[in-house]
Order: structure tokens, then C-alpha cells, then sequence
């Protein structure tokens, strides 16, 4: 159709967006490691911080805004590498990208081949301070990321709003919820490509469901930010984002453990019942949680002492049960005055809560009812807040959940603080203003959790705090772990926990967990199984219950059910020098704990899309090695399929070797044709099994079976060997508490291992790095995948006899000293 009979048809009051208008002014600027464009009224500067990370940023009719982030750590923000400039002003070349920008503003970045990444569908559309930013999309475009969102692991289709909501009883279809995380990666064809938009405003995302060849984001204020992270692997991705907003600090070793909750353990006899018959039962389990019920009237840093009586002593005990007490610590300070309540006195002699646009102090209503809100957005606001933790740490609560904090409010339709509601912004590297909580509602929760977490740091310097949020923003992950919400028990939120944790992870918050059980409702006995079971293998195991519910504990549906349940809390301790490990490594390169196949197989595809979208979508990955298979339908007892990636697996529990190699030549996992499907194996539900499958070329230590993080192992660390390709492990120990670490006290150790050709099996254990002494005297070692001739283990200082257990064959020797070659024949 011509643009005459199309200008035709359309009402005249839109035949100014139709008719081409006369071109801009264009002026281009060359900077050291980017560009920065001028065309009319409209600012564009593209820069490189890393050869594979840009940022993008732009401005309509007013510069550029100030260049500060809640988000970015400084030293990626202001990151730089040389580029070199195309002559026309209009693009620019790092050694990864590629980057161009036509006449009209529209940007196209690709790799040095010339494959396109991404691409503007048409000009960043302004309307007033409100923006939109369309870009191409591919069919075969799958989405990740955005935090805990509700719904399937990939986004594609579905649209957003970033705005953290208080959402109890939310549903797959509930949106916004609790937490605002702007990072997606755009996966096609094995590419990935993150995106985050840096944007505290009420942001909105669309993945293909208004137009399914584009996808959008933008916002109603706030400034456009956005930065572009390439890998081509997901991997790198995950690892650049966590360069750019930093990774989860290395934790507690007891928060690895199992954590046992309920609103609310009261009184003070309850909690050490609980404590008791854990111990009792032998149930392993490190923590334990306070509800708001142990506090006087719902105030937070108060206790009744009325319901406990003998709180410091009742801490000291359970500390000598070796368990770690949590204690919910909410934002909202009672209002007050003249009544001796130091968080209130305190924080308004320090002119701390948030205003009303008048100046005076804004109160709204929450659990102790009338209450006031700090004003995080403030330096000396936080360090105050931070000094209340004081007489709790003293006493020995271990740590702290902030919980409420998006931030909820009573008793009015937005459930949070009115719009207009004003926050000082005073240090944080921005410069000193106010803003409305238009602007800062997102991050409100994050600067909570950061004034708690600095807060411990500066109470007690070596020792690391351990921080529970609901409510966060891109770069929480510094500060807290975090969880799903408000939950239900249903079969349905057992199934929606996967996707959401995985999704939690690719963008950032790698300890995560879910509330065990569900919160809201009586979970029925099989479902309670069933979740134990599962989040065996999460980040944060945390089993916690509503007010009025059943009773959540393992052993509330009789000794059946509790010997399945202990069963896997068991293994889950058993396996905590591999989960530790894999902890470490998520500290120092922000690759989740819980994992989409995709992020470690992104070769691996099922007609065409990452294995992950296949119909069994709730397969996921503990660590790179262990593969967990839940029904996807958990409630159901029909048969389903599992579908592994190629290669050789083990199955965790029986030993029985998997092949699911394709019919190729090579043996390189990432270099197999993936284009013909493996057959899937199909697994028969039954209430006690769960499918765990081992990586071949797997290393895997496992200690014996303790009570808490806190005991000593008694026995041999034992080294699992499933023979194979590539067949490596890593092992990582400190003393789990404090930062020794970081000034070399700590173990780090390689293995390897090689099918030789005469058949021999040789174990390398490379010297160890760091100087902490390990509790273990002997090694264990079980060598699955191979078969011996003469059943001997050998080195130059070693010889042992090989047993057979199971398909492993065993020995167990003195803990080498220094590296050592283990030959095994």
C-alpha cells in the first residue's frame, strides 16, 4: 500500500506520526571506548565496558542523567576498553562486538562474524518522560531470567511489571510479586545475550505477547539504561552479570543446612521442643526461625518476655544443640513516643523515617499497627538501623529475616506507601536530592537488607552475616538471600517452585529457596514428602508454615513418612563438601547453585530448543553435576519422562549406568551433532524415590552423615569417581563462619581422573591450595564406569586392596599430603 492511500484511511489527528518529517540535526561524538550520538532532541551514548559488556544510555529533550546506580558496582560501572570507531561516527568495534547505529537511531549489535544479536524493530519511542524500546525477535527466541516471577522457566510470550508487591496466596498468573529484577537473557540458537534495564521506575516488559517478532521494555520515568551482556554461552552471561552487580558473598556453612520455621514457634518452650525432637528423632538440621510472635505487641527489636522469659539463656541453649536461631527483625518501627521504645526514639532523634510531601513523618499501618519507615535511601539512616541489631547479636540470634519489606502497608488498594511519599537520597554515590517512592519503591527493600547486612558487618567484622529478604532489586544479591513469598500447599506451587528458583538464580540470587511445604494451607502428607524431598536439592532449604495451618515438621504424618523424609535431609548433609563447593564457586563467579540444563548443556536441544523446554520442564541441575528429575506433575502416578542430556549418566542412588550418547564420532559433549533426540527414559512416581543422576567424569565428595553443619564428620571424606570423559572435581573448605578465608585459610583442591589404555584408572589429587586443616584423617576412594584386572590401588607411598560395593570398587587410604597420583588397577 503507498503512503498516499495509507495516510488516506487514518483520521487526520494521526497523520502527524505517519508523514515523514524533515530529518534531524545528527552530530557524533567519538569516545575513548564508545559514541555518543545528538540527532534533534535526543541524546544516544553507547559505550564499551568490557569487549563483551556495553551500556547503553540516552535522554530526550534534557541531557543524559546522573551516571549512578543502585545496582552496578562502581568499578564495572565506570569499566572502559579502547574501541575502535567506524569512520562515519555511527558504530564502533571492540575485539568481541560489533556495534551500528543508523540514520534514525536504531541500534544493531552483532558478533565479528556479522550475526546479529540484537536489534532496535524501530527508534526508542518517547512520550513524555515515559519510553519504550522495541527490539527483533526470532521465532525460536526463548527468554530466562526477570527473578522470581511466577509462571514457566522461559518468558517468551508473556509480559511484566516490575513492582514489588506484598502478593500472599499468589497464583502462576500473579503479577507483580515481591521482588523487581530487570535482567533477562535473550537465548537463540545456542547464543545468549543478557539484557539488564537499569531502571528503579514501575518498568514493563514484553516478550512477544503484544507483537510476537518483537519484544519490548521501558517505563514511565526514570532514565533509559540498559546494559548489553554477551557470551556466547549462557555461562559467561550469568558470570558477566555478576561482574557488573556483584555475586552472592560466600555464606554461613550452617544456612546450607536444614532450616526449620513456622509462624510463629511460641512460647519459649515450643521452640525448644522443636529443637528437642529434631535432636531426638535425628533429624539434621542447623537453623531454626522467630516469627513475629516473640517479639512484644509485633514491635521489631523487642521480645516478650512474657512468652520468653528467658530469652539470652533459651539462645545459648540451642546454640549448644548446635543451632543457629533466625529471628524476623520487619522495617516498620512502632510510632511510639514516650513509651521507651528505642527504635523509635532513636530514629527520630536521627531524623530517620520517611516524609509525607508536607515533611512530617509518614505513618502507616502494619503488624504493630501505627508505624513509621526508615529512610534507606541515606547513609546515616542505614548505619542507624544497622546498630539496632546490637543486643540481638550480643545474645547469639545468628541471623536475620527482613521480611515485609516492599514496602508492605495495611489497609489501603496499593498495599504500600502513597506515591508521593518522599525519600532523601544522601551518600549511596548519588548526588544529594529527593525523590518520590515512585522512583525508590523498588529498591526500598534491597537498602533494608544492605542496612542489615553492613549493620552485622560493622557489629561484628568477622563474621558472616546471614540476611534473609523478601523484597529486593537487581543487585540484592550483595546483601541477602532471598525466597519465593508467600506460597501455598498445593501440588501446583510444589511444581511452580522449580522454574521460579531457577530463574532466581540466572539472575543473580543464587541462595534461594522456597517455603517447604507451602506456606498458606495444610499441605496433605504426600505433598509434604514430596517437597522434602525436593528441596533436598535447592539452595535454602527452609520448611515454614502460616499461622493456623497444620503442623509442618517432618515427623507431624507418622515413621513412614519421616523415614523418607529424613532420607533425603540425610543426603543432603552427606553431600555438603560438594554443595559447600559449589557455594564457593557461585561466591567468586555468580553461576547459580540450582541450574537450567541449558546453562551446562547449551548444545543440548529437543526438537530445536534447549532441553529444558521439552514437555518434562522440571529437570534442573544441583550444581554442574547432579541432575534432579522431579514428576512434573507431582500429584499424578502416571508414568513420565526424563529426558538427560547426551553423554553417560549414573543413577545417583543405584549406580546404573545411562548411556545417552548420540551416534557421532566425537565424545566432546559441547561439539555433538544435538540435532537427533536422545529417548527419553521413563520413570514410574512412587512416593519415596526421587531421580537423581550423576554427570560421567564426575568427581564427587561426600562426607559421613552428621546432625548439623556444626559436627565434626567422623570418618573418611569420600571421593566418588564415575570414570569418564573429562572427569574431573574440585573441593573447597574453610571454617565456615568467618572471613580467615581471605587471608589464605582455606582448603582448595583438584582432581582429575583418566582411563588409561591398559586399562588402568589413574586419580590425580593435585596439591592443596590454601592452609586450613581439613577434619578428615583418610580418603575414601569408589571408582564407578570401570572395572578392575588386579583389584589394587597403588602410589608411590600407598598400596591397597580394591573392594567391590555395589558396582563401585572401593579402598580407603591415609589422606595424601602433597599431590599425588592413585593408580588403580
Amino acid at each position: 500500500m503507498s503512503l498516499f492511500r495509507l495516510t488516506a484511511l487514518l483520521p487526520a489527528a494521526l497523520l502527524i506520526a505517519v508523514l515523514p518529517s524533515a530529518p534531524a540535526q545528527t552530530a557524533t561524538q567519538t569516545l575513548p571506548n564508545g559514541i555518543e550520538v545528538t540527532s534533534g532532541s535526543t541524546i544516544l551514548r553507547i559505550t564499551a565496558l568490557r569487549d563483551d559488556v556495553l551500556r547503553v544510555r540516552a535522554s530526550h529533550d534534557s541531557p543524559l542523567p546522573e551516571d549512578a546506580s543502585w545496582a552496578v558496582l562502581p568499578e564495572a560501572r565506570t569499566s572502559t576498553v579502547r574501541i575502535t570507531p567506524d569512520p562515519d561516527g555511527l558504530g564502533f568495534q571492540t575485539a568481541t562486538l560489533r556495534v551500528k547505529l543508523s540514520s534514525d537511531l536504531r541500534l544493531t549489535v552483532t558478533d565479528l562474524a556479522g550475526k546479529i544479536l540484537q536489534q532496535d524493530a524501530r527508534p526508542i519511542a518517547w512520550n513524555g518522560h515515559s519510553f519504550n524500546i522495541y527490539k527483533q525477535k526470532a521465532i525460536d527466541t526463548h527468554f530466562f531470567g526477570l527473578g522470581d516471577k511466577p509462571g514457566p522457566l522461559d518468558r517468551t510470550g508473556q509480559s511484566f511489571v516490575m513492582w514489588n508487591t506484598d502478593s500472599f496466596g499468589f497464583q502462576e498468573s500473579t503479577d507483580p510479586i515481591y521482588k523487581s529484577i530487570p535482567f533477562f537473557i535473550d537465548y537463540r540458537a545456542a547464543r545468549a545475550l543478557g539484557v539488564f534495564f537499569d531502571n528503579t521506575f514501575r518498568t514493563h516488559f514484553d516478550f512477544g505477547k503484544e507483537l510476537p517478532n518483537q519484544y519490548s521494555f521501558g517505563s514511565p520515568d526514570g532514565p533509559v539504561d540498559y546494559y548489553l551482556l554477551y557470551g556466547p554461552d549462557p555461562k559467561h552471561v550469568v558470570e558477566a552479570y555478576a561482574w557488573l552487580t556483584g555475586p552472592t558473598p560466600l555464606p554461613p556453612l550452617w544456612s546450607l543446612g536444614f532450616q526449620q520455621s513456622r509462624y510463629s514457634y511460641v512460647p519459649e518452650s515450643k521452640v525448644r521442643e522443636i529443637a528437642n525432637r529434631l535432636r531426638a528423632d535425628h533429624i539434621p538440621a542447623d537453623a531454626l526461625y522467630l516469627d513475629i510472635d516473640y517479639q512484644k505487641d509485633n514491635r521489631p527489636f523487642t521480645v516478650d518476655t512474657d512468652k520468653f522469659p528467658h530469652f539470652s539463656q533459651m539462645l545459648h541453649d540451642l546454640a549448644q544443640q548446635h543451632f543457629h536461631v533466625v529471628a524476623i527483625t520487619d522495617l516498620h518501627i512502632a510510632k511510639l513516643p514516650n513509651a521507651g521504645y528505642a527504635p523509635y526514639d532513636t530514629g527520630t532523634a536521627g531524623d530517620h523515617f520517611v516524609k509525607n510531601p508536607d515533611g512530617t513523618t509518614y505513618v502507616g499501618a502494619v503488624w504493630p499497627g501505627p508505624s513509621v519507615f526508615p529512610d534507606f535511601t541515606r547513609d546515616a539512616s542505614r548505619q542507624w538501623w544497622g546498630t539496632l541489631y546490637k543486643d540481638f547479636l550480643h545474645d547469639g540470634v545468628a541471623g536475620f529475616w527482613n521480611d515485609m519489606n516492599e514496602p508492605a502497608v495495611f489497609n489501603v488498594p496499593s498495599k504500600t506507601m502513597p506515591d508521593s511519599i518522599q525519600h532523601r537520597i544522601e551518600g549511596t554515590g548519588f548526588k544529594t536530592r529527593t525523590a518520590n517512592h515512585l522512583e525508590i519503591h523498588n529498591v526500598y527493600g534491597m537498602e533494608n537488607s544492605r542496612a542489615t547486612y553492613d549493620g552485622l558487618l560493622a557489629l561484628a567484622p568477622n563474621q558472616r552475616p546471614f540476611v534473609l529478604t523478601r523484597a529486593s532489586y537487581a543487585g540484592g544479591q550483595r546483601y541477602a538471600a532471598t525466597w519465593t513469598g508467600d506460597n501455598s500447599a498445593t501440588w501446583n506451587h510444589l511444581r511452580m517452585t522449580t522454574p521460579q528458583l531457577l530463574n532466581l538464580g540466572l539472575s543473580g540470587f543464587a541462595m534461594s529457596g522456597a517455603d517447604v511445604g507451602g506456606f498458606a494451607g495444610s499441605p496433605p502428607p504426600d505433598l509434604l514428602t514430596k517437597w522434602l524431598e525436593v528441596a533436598a536439592f535447592q539452595p535454602i532449604d527452609r520448611d515454614h508454615a502460616a499461622k493456623g495451618t497444620r503442623d509442618h515438621e517432618p515427623w507431624v504424618d507418622g515413621p513412614e513418612h519421616l523415614a523418607i523424609r529424613r532420607r533425603y535431609i540425610e543426603q543432603r548433609y552427606r553431600l555438603m563438601p560438594y554443595l559447600y563447593t559449589v557455594t564457593e564457586e557461585t561466591s567468586r563467579t555468580g553461576l547459580p547453585i540450582m541450574r537450567p540444563l541449558f546453562l551446562e548443556f547449551p548444545h543440548a536441544t529437543t526438537d530445536g530448543h534447549p532441553i529444558d523446554l521439552d514437555a518434562n520442564s522440571s529437570e534442573f541441575l544441583f550444581g554442574p553435576d547432579l541432575l534432579i528429575a522431579p514428576n512434573p506433575s507431582p500429584e499424578e502416578v502416571a508414568p513420565y519422562e526424563v529426558h538427560l542430556p547426551p553423554g553417560i549418566w549414573y543413577d545417583y542412588w543405584t549406580s546404573e549406568r545411562l548411556d545417552r550418547r548420540e551416534q557421532t564420532a566425537s565424545r566432546d559433549l559441547e561439539q555433538r551433532d544435538a540435532k537427533q533426540p536422545n529417548k527419553p527414559i521413563m520413570v514410574t512416581p512412587r512416593l519415596a524415590d526421587l531421580p537423581v543422576y550423576v554427570r560421567e567424569g564426575t568427581i564427587l565428595p561426600i562426607s559421613p552423615l552428621t546432625q548439623s553443619t556444626d559436627e565434626t564428620p567422623v570418618g573418611p571424606l569420600t571421593l566418588r569417581v564415575y570414570a569418564g570423559d573429562n572427569c574431573h572435581g574440585d573441593l573447597y573448605q574453610d571454617d565456615g563462619k568467618t572471613f580467615a578465608f581471605r587471608t589464605g585459610q582455606y582448603l582448595r583442591q583438584h582432581y582429575t581422573c583418566a582411563v588409561n589404555p591398559d586399562g588402568t584408572l589413574t586419580i590425580y589429587i593435585e596439591k592443596q591450595e590454601g592452609t586450613f586443616k581439613p577434619w578428615w584423617q583418610q580418603l575414601r576412594i569408589e571408582a564407578l564406569g570401570w572395572t578392575p584386572t588386579t583389584k589394587e590401588l597403588t602410589s608411590a607411598s600407598i598400596k591397597s586392596k580394591l573392594e567391590q560395593s555395589n558396582k563401585s570398587w572401593t579402598a580407603t587410604i591415609p589422606t595424601p599430603t602433597s599431590a599425588t597420583d592413585l593408580t588403580l588397577k
